[in-house]
């Protein structure tokens, strides 16, 4: 039996949660790797200040640890979220690994495949032996450092050997193309680290909380402390940095902390700003200038809140520190660049 292409594709949207799995998302989809936690599942989110509510309860992501078992028999296996093109009677052969490699001046960079809705693994080693190291989103171009021979699958053993900011790794040839475009630096990005995982515990007009003033707004479960970097470059035009660790609202409360929430807003070049929330502490101060990917602030639980978490919105530039959700589509988010809940996003913001 051979291995087909996905099992190099691990699917970002995942389906229901299981109530009983509280830190199910950390396990599973990182195999334990402390950067992708989900934090306390079993919180939510209060309403920001002029809202109503912010944070819908998180309780982990359906069983991944099949994900590397090489056994495609259907073309679907939606227990997993892979996709399998269809069965082979033909063997995978890994024992062939060129170490030294060589350069390809033909192939600067390649743009990876991968249907919408999936992400491409990007092993340590040319082989798919171990855990990936991180995912590239469909359309990410990454450079190449050089091409390799690996682990043959479908008859090809050609892997290359990537690097982008907060990544460098192998991915497989199959599930890439060589290009000569640059990746885009433009637009908005994800408010997370370069090469940082993260599930979107309530996306736009949710059910929960994400109606009125914050209807375009997205909650990302990520552990307190968490650094919350700039969508795009901007400008501090408000904060709040009034709530320190030992006061009430520190680590969440109900309607009496609604206005206790630390935030940073971010006036843009486009005349929007976007909204950092929940903060447990802040890194700037009004008048900064902040250009995109570095952290104005790290994840907290402060304000109406029952968990740590990171509330982030593109807004309106109104006469006040809150203003109303605007829509954003991110750079580095597949197809539309609108995360729905439960999705799993990988940040491109590298600066």
């Amino acid at each position: 039996m051979r291995l087909s292409p996905a099992f190099l594709v691990l699917a970002t949207a995942l389906g229901a949660c299981n109530p009983g799995d509280d830190d199910g998302f950390a396990d599973q989809i990182t195999n334990g790797r402390d950067d992708s936690d989900s934090g306390d599942a079993s919180t939510t989110d209060a309403p920001l200040p002029g809202s109503t509510t912010d944070d819908t309860p998180t309780t982990g992501a359906p069983d991944d640890s099949t994900t590397d078992v090489p056994d495609f028999t259907t073309t679907s296996d939606t227990s997993t979220g892979l996709t399998d093109p269809g069965t082979s009677d033909s063997t995978t052969d890994a024992s062939t690994t060129d170490t030294t490699g060589a350069p390809v001046d033909d192939c600067p960079r390649v743009r990876v495949t991968v249907a919408p809705g999936d992400v491409l693994n990007v092993r340590p080693s040319p082989s798919t032996a171990e855990d990936p190291l991180g995912t590239l989103s469909p359309g990410a171009i990454v450079d190449v450092l050089e091409l390799v021979q690996g682990e043959v699958l479908e008859g090809n053993g050609g892997w290359y050997h990537i690097h982008s900011p907060g990544l460098d790794g192998y991915v497989w040839s199959g599930l890439v193309e060589c290009t000569l475009d640059e990746p885009s630096m433009d637009g908005f990005f994800l408010p997370l680290e370069c090469g940082k995982m993260a599930k979107i515990s309530q996306g736009n007009f949710g059910d929960f909380s994400h109606q009125g003033q914050s209807a375009y707004a997205f909650d990302f479960s990520v552990p307190l402390g968490t650094p919350l970097v700039a969508i795009a470059d901007g400008t501090v035009a408000h904060m709040y940095n009034g709530t320190k660790p030992g006061d009430p609202c520190y680590n969440g409360g109900g309607m009496e902390c609604n206005n206790a929430a630390n935030f940073v807003s971010l006036l843009h070049n486009d005349g929007t700003r976007s909204i950092y929330a929940h903060l447990s502490e802040t890194l700037v101060s009004v008048g900064d200038k902040v250009p995109r990917g570095v952290a104005v602030g790290h994840s907290g639980s402060t304000g109406w809140s029952t968990g740590p978490h990171a509330h982030v919105a593109r807004t309106e530039n109104c006469n006040s520190s809150w203003c109303q959700s605007i829509a954003v589509s991110f750079t580095d988010v597949p197809g539309d660049g609108v995360p729905d809940t439960n999705d799993v996003v990988t940040s491109m913001n590298c600066p």
